[in-house]
């Protein structure tokens, strides 16, 4: 097979290189998966990079979400839930690659209608809002939710689940394109979030300036977000795009009984399992509604193998929205 193996850490993506390596084996409880499409993450960049809390030992093959079709079916299993030919997305290291391993808890299988490019990027992004707003928040008609980095990979899942749930949305974002991108995704207000005065304009939306429901906040801005949420508000700490671990004053969260909400869709695995078929149940039904549509960067086409570095130089340049999907023809296949 051809992918990209990595046998040292290195400074960024534009030292990674495309080879021929031998064919990944599975272990007895693993899938052999055709890869058709490869989804890239923040967190790519970090375990090339040897700054990630996840660091397989050398060698490794890079990438983790994907999409394709199933080759082998697990040794050790009668009855497997994906037969040979199945259409699968999932998430397991070694993505950046024409073939990866991936255990059956590590799929699902792609929605009827969506193509390899739609499906690469399901995995993490759909559950993990969907866990935050639905599980988590417990999110209700008539909410007023305030989507941070809305025009991200979680922030666009996040303002259609939260539509969906008859929610107002209101979507903060760094550029004009960025406020454009989560408008077309459903919210119903985007304000710039480098204007020092976010705050006030998000509560002067809400009605009688009481401010929102719910904070979903990927990037680290739960302090300020205090400013601008109501009595009883439930704030999501969903990760630290921006790249430090903020302090809050804890004052002001006794003041507006505001509750802090953590969600490691990734741990649920680990303590609550009998959640992930809930929620993947309700991401699903979204989708047969049609209310829940891919969040795929169209704005650059990213084709081949060798393109990988550039997706996750533009990914990490903060120049993309959604999800960045690296297609990945397979021999014989055309890359146009």
């Amino acid at each position: 097979m051809r992918g990209i193996q990595v046998s040292r850490y290195v400074k960024g993506p534009k030292e990674l290189k495309v080879t021929e390596l031998p064919d990944p084996t599975p272990k007895p409880d693993e899938y052999l998966i055709e890869v058709h499409a490869a989804a890239t993450n923040f967190f790519d960049i970090l375990q090339i990079q040897g700054k990630y809390q996840l660091q397989p030992p050398f060698p490794w093959v890079s990438g983790v979400e994907f999409s394709g079709v199933v080759l082998a079916t697990p040794a050790d299993s009668r009855s497997p839930r994906f037969p040979i030919g199945s259409r699968v997305f999932g998430a397991s290291q070694g993505a950046y690659a024409t073939k990866v391993c991936a255990a059956e808890s590590e799929l699902m299988s792609m929605p009827q209608g969506w193509s390899f490019t739609d499906a690469a990027g399901l995995f993490i992004t759909a559950p993990t809002s969907y866990g935050a707003l639905v599980v988590r928040a417990g999110i209700r008609p008539g909410d007023w939710v305030l989507v941070h980095a809305a025009a991200g990979g979680v922030g666009l899942a996040a303002v259609q689940i939260a539509k969906a749930f008859g929610a107002t949305v209101i979507a903060t974002a760094g550029t004009p394109r960025k406020l454009e991108v989560a408008r077309q995704f459903g919210a119903d207000f985007a304000i710039d979030y480098r204007d020092a005065e976010w705050p006030d304009k998000v509560k002067r939306l809400t009605p009688k300036r009481r401010g929102v429901d719910i904070v979903y906040d990927p990037v680290g801005m739960v302090d300020k977000s205090t400013k601008c949420i109501a009595w009883n508000g439930r704030i999501l700490v969903v990760g630290f795009a921006a790249g430090k671990i903020e302090k809050v004053a804890m004052n002001k969260v006794l003041l507006k009984n505001i509750s802090l909400v953590g969600i490691h869709w990734g741990a649920y695995s680990i303590y609550e399992r009998k959640t992930i078929p809930v929620v993947w149940r309700g991401i699903a039904k979204l989708i047969e509604q049609g209310r829940f549509k891919a969040t795929v960067f169209t704005d650059r086409e990213f084709v081949g193998l060798e393109s990988v570095p550039d997706a996750l130089l533009a990914l990490g340049g903060r120049e993309t929205w959604g999800k960045v999907v690296v297609k990945i023809p397979q021999p014989g296949e055309s890359k146009l």
